[in-house]
């Protein structure tokens, strides 16, 4: 047995390598014969006019003529077809005859009855034709669009974008059931996005529309793929079918919102606390110099979409978190905040200041107002997002008139510690002095309070503090002495002190011959452009005691001196505030076009639109085809070449004992022939006699 298989061994090995040489063409051919036998009957199923045998796209009265001429034969019992070819039939000629299913179903193939048709089947499967009941639709009847909801049609399409916010639109048809249904979630959506986004109906009459904003099979043939109603968003900035976002979830409202406002607008999710973990987790661990905004809930629903707006706007100046409200814990609630009841939101801002709590719900607009007015803390902070709009800015911004020649700004430097929040204290007391002081007309009783007071009221004074840790260079630059190390910089020892000083900025005329002069010398240009400030700043540094009257009698005077005196420009380069690591929260929100997940979904949805297209079964063939040709033609080369090698290596290998024959003949033509040499051809054989005699 052993010695047969080893004989047919050798007969086997060309077979296994012609396998595995071939294995692409036979692989690309065994899937192109799957793929026209399985996958392309099955992206082909019977449509409704095939079932009439009718040609597709009939007339409602050529349906009705095929029904007829069906069930005539039916009733003359001249046929007796199975209970399911029945139902077939029957479903076919209701979707047909509605003009509103038809349309739906010729332009977009779109039959939201289906399941109807199969439950009917299984329900009465072996049963009498009898029992089947009739109608198998129950259609929506119908009903014109609420004009409230933004109809949105072909002429107007272009002019519902806007650069800022996104568009959601909804593709309905007037003859869906589930779009009736849904109408009321969508109302709801629409009070929720106001503000955030654009919403608007597009419905399936606007063929030229609804065609560009379906999905698109490989033949072209448009459909909605989730069926009615389909859901979609245009990303802001996007204005064409190619960079929309198509929804492909449940028809709820959290679900839709919560997709739109995180898959398109990228916006931050809200987390809720318990009680132990509001203090734990948020108060604790937020940043310094950010507002607590504190939203307490009584339902636990998800952050409303205009919440999770403002906490992306804001995120430099404010961080946010919700709470759940449990009446059995609300002695919690008012004891911490004030707070009585849910829905509540509490801002805290400064150490040691009351939060502030509004009580009730809020819109939209209401929330804005409100963050507008606590975005800051009673004391605010200068820091890069900040020193704009609080006019400490050394590119010329003032919270005056654009024309103010001179303003100031009064800042408290140090590190974060028990002595800045002391002196953080001060400075909120002594502006809460100024302004009452100019409200209640006191000036005749404290004249010294005038001038400060005067520049609060006229934006030409503001009261700010500076962290003196994140913002060294700033601090070093305006508080240059030897004890700066106190207030600036990381803390080396265990001395912190806070610091109070004035910045005078003033604006000067820009020079008319240094303008001339600068576009004729590059040097002077460059010098002009960037070693200088746009304003002129000069520092004052308090240092008297804690006393209020005292600080603000020399603010006063402060502001009265640089007012009146002529002081030389002092033009330097002050080192730019450095952006926290707070004030890039809002770059980590920005969408970018098209994350890793949305290609990966639309690259596998368009692979199984492709299925479908009957190109791809001759297109394997041709492959299988073209690629065996390629083996076959390659094997051939390389035999052909081999068959040619093999006479010219046999006739090198017999050169060299050609050579050695050569030499050995040239050596033995000394030697005599010796008897066992071969008889030459003339040769005798010499014959003896038989005695010695003869």
């Amino acid at each position: 047995m052993a010695t047969t298989g080893r004989q047919n061994l050798p007969n086997n090995l060309p077979m296994v390598s012609s396998i595995k040489a071939y294995y692409i063409p036979i692989l690309l051919l065994v899937t192109s014969i799957f793929f026209q036998l399985v996958v392309l009957p099955r992206s082909f199923p019977q449509s409704h006019y095939d079932v009439l045998g009718i040609p597709k796209y009939s007339s409602i009265e050529e349906v009705s003529r095929a029904y007829e001429k069906i069930t005539s034969k039916w009733n003359s019992s001249i046929e007796v077809p199975p209970a399911v070819d029945l139902i077939k039939v029957q479903y076919a000629y209701e979707v047909l005859t509605n003009r509103l299913l038809k349309r739906d179903y010729d332009l977009f193939n779109h039959d939201e009855y289906i399941d109807v048709l199969q439950k009917v089947k299984e329900h009465h499967s072996g049963k009498h034709i009898s029992e089947i009941d009739l109608p198998l639709i129950d259609a929506a009847s119908f009903a014109p669009v609420d004009q409230d909801l933004g109809i949105i049609d072909s002429q107007n399409f272009l002019s519902t974008f806007e650069d800022d916010k996104p568009l959601l639109l909804q593709i309905i048809s007037i003859g869906s059931k589930r779009c009736l249904e849904f109408s009321t979630a969508w109302k709801r959506i629409v009070n929720l996005l106001d503000g955030v986004a654009i919403t608007g109906l597009v419905e399936l009459g606007d063929a030229k529309l609804a065609v560009y904003l379906a999905d698109k099979k490989s033949n072209g043939q448009p459909f909605f793929r989730n069926g009615l109603p389909a859901l979609l968003a245009f990303p802001p900035g996007c204005k064409s079918s190619s960079c929309l976002h198509r929804y492909e979830g449940e028809l709820s409202v959290d679900a839709i919102t919560n997709w739109l406002v995180t898959s398109t607008l990228n916006l931050p999710r809200i987390p809720y606390h318990s009680k132990e973990s509001l203090v734990q987790n948020f108060l604790i661990k937020s940043k310094p110099h950010q507002v607590k905004v504190i939203l307490i809930s009584k339902t636990g629903e998800r952050a409303t979409p205009f919440i999770r707006q403002a906490a992306k706007t804001y995120s430099s100046y404010a961080t946010f978190a919700f709470a759940m409200w449990r009446q059995e814990e609300s002695a919690f609630w008012w004891n911490m905040f004030g707070v009585e009841s849910a829905p509540a939101i509490v801002f805290m801002r400064d150490p040691g200041v009351e939060p502030v709590v509004y009580e009730g719900y809020v819109n939209s607009s209401m929330f804005i107002d409100l963050m507008e007015k606590n975005k800051f803390h009673v004391l605010p902070q200068l820091r890069n997002v900040t020193s704009m709009e609080l006019g400490c800015d050394v590119h010329g911004y003032s919270r005056a008139r654009k024309d103010t020649k001179i303003w100031y700004c009064a800042l408290v430097a140090g590190r974060l510690s028990p002595e800045l929040n002391k002196m953080r204290e001060t400075m909120r007391r002594v502006q809460e002095k100024l302004s009452d002081t100019w409200e209640i007309d006191t000036v005749d009783q404290d004249p010294t309070f005038v001038p400060a007071a005067s520049a609060l009221k006229e934006k030409r004074l503001t009261l700010a503090w500076l962290d003196g840790e994140a913002q060294h260079r700033y601090c070093f630059f305006h508080l240059h002495s030897e004890d700066s190390f106190e207030t600036c910089g990381p803390r080396r020892g265990i001395v912190d002190a806070a610091r109070l000083f004035i910045v005078r900025y003033e604006r000067f005329p820009r020079d008319e011959n240094l303008d001339s002069k600068k576009h004729d010398n590059n040097i002077l240009h460059a010098w002009y452009q960037t070693e200088t400030d746009p304003v002129s700043t000069l520092v004052a540094k308090y240092n008297g005691s804690s006393e209020i009257s005292e600080i603000i009698g020399w603010i006063s005077q402060t502001i009265k001196d640089g007012d009146s005196r002529e002081i030389p420009p002092f033009r330097t380069r002050a080192p730019e505030l450095v952006p926290e690591d707070a004030d890039q929260n809002s770059k980590r929100f920005i969408s970018s076009g098209g994350n890793i997940k949305h290609w990966t979904s639309g690259f596998i949805t368009r692979f199984s639109d492709h299925l479908g297209d009957p190109r791809i079964g001759p297109s394997l063939l041709l492959l299988a085809l073209m690629s065996s040709g390629f083996i076959w033609l390659n094997q051939t080369r390389s035999t052909q070449s081999r068959n040619l090698n093999e006479p010219n290596q046999t006739k090198d290998e017999d050169q060299p004992r050609r050579r050695r024959i050569q030499r050995g003949s040239g050596a033995n033509q000394l030697i005599p022939p010796s008897i066992t040499d071969l008889e030459p051809k003339d040769a005798e054989q010499v014959r003896f006699s038989e005695s010695d005699s003869e």
